[in-house]
């Protein structure tokens, strides 16, 4: 069932604590759970609406990755040490399907294709790889990012993959062959600070809209100080067809921010969750204009969110070890 949406009552109805600060979240496609993550390593299973919590362990670093199968029976976690776990998730004891050493260094991001057989792993080995759902197999693996790659995506047609790195490429691929079919410049994400040695910012999430035929590209810009964590968040806008940037979703008096995730509403409503030392806030963008149209503040500095849209909840994890749950209507 599809509620209507109104942004600005958009409030905080459950929230949920667990005992280290939260990393990483997702609400299940069914909207009947919800899993974050945390610095001990471990996944907190949360039952909607009653926030009975189970926790599983197994991994032996920090999860930033996570991504439910399309029927909500399985999750998949990829973590900093390199592993891509399956989780029975509905099962009566959630338990450990299977483990896979994937990557070399931290799995950033991972993504199950829309007919739920492939699941894509992308980490800062710089490779692409490639799944089967069903086996744990992998099908294929390839290069071709000069960095870090922090985001993956699905095409809803399922035929291409969406990958973002560090320098702000946005590479699309052919699932078939593998091929690098065009480059989509987002680098306004990337900062190289020389006085400081560093290289910033990156393309931290990707979010397409199939109606509107646009891609939005989330991190961060302006990284004056990026040690001192001085750094605005940025989405930024493209149409798909041409990949010609059609807006810069700016922010004003957010010193501190960076987008972790982007996601759309169905209206073409650009959503993201932006957290660092000004705090946490959900951040609303139509396609008229640059800055935001609604602004809703967190009660503590936010890592990550996922929505659901059939029931208008958006998920958000905290550092403050909180799991909440807000809605998008009275």
């Amino acid at each position: 069932m599809n509620l209507p949406i109104d942004i600005t009552k958009t409030h905080v109805v459950h929230q949920w604590k667990h005992d280290r600060p939260l990393i990483a979240c997702r609400i299940s496609p069914d909207g009947q759970q919800a899993v974050s993550t945390s610095e001990d390593s471990s996944l907190q299973l949360w039952r909607i609406p009653g926030g009975e919590k189970t926790v599983l362990k197994g991994h032996e670093s920090w999860v930033h990755a996570l991504c439910y199968s399309p029927d909500s029976q399985q999750l998949v976690s990829g973590g900093c040490e390199g592993s891509l776990m399956w989780w029975a998730v509905r099962a009566d004891a959630p338990s450990l399907l299977r483990k896979s050493d994937a990557h070399s260094g931290w799995i950033r991001g991972v993504a199950i294709s829309p007919d739920g057989s492939t699941l894509a792993s992308v980490g800062n080995d710089m490779l692409v790889k490639l799944w089967s759902t069903a086996s744990g197999e992998k099908i294929a693996e390839w290069g071709g990012h000069e960095r870090h790659i922090y985001s993956v995506e699905f095409h809803p047609s399922g035929n291409q993959l969406i990958t973002g790195d560090l320098l702000g490429k946005v590479h699309v691929w052919n699932v078939a062959d593998r091929k690098l079919e065009r480059t989509i410049e987002a680098t306004p994400l990337y900062t190289e600070n020389k006085g400081q040695q560093a290289e910033y910012g990156g393309v931290r999430s990707l979010a397409y809209h199939a109606e509107r035929k646009e891609l939005i590209a989330g991190g961060t810009h302006k990284a004056t100080n990026p040690f001192g964590a001085v750094h605005e968040p940025l989405i930024l806008r493209f149409g798909w067809d041409d990949g010609v940037l059609r807006k810069s979703h700016a922010c004003e008096g957010i010193p501190g921010g960076l987008v972790w995730r982007v996601q759309w509403l169905k209206d073409g409503t650009a959503v993201g969750v932006s957290g660092g030392s000004t705090g946490g806030l959900l951040l609303f963008f139509n396609d008229s204009q640059e800055k935001e149209i609604h602004r809703f503040k967190l009660p503590s500095l936010a890592r990550d969110m996922d929505i659901h849209l059939e029931s208008n909840m958006v998920a958000t994890a905290h550092f403050d070890s909180h799991l909440r749950i807000s809605v998008m209507n009275a």
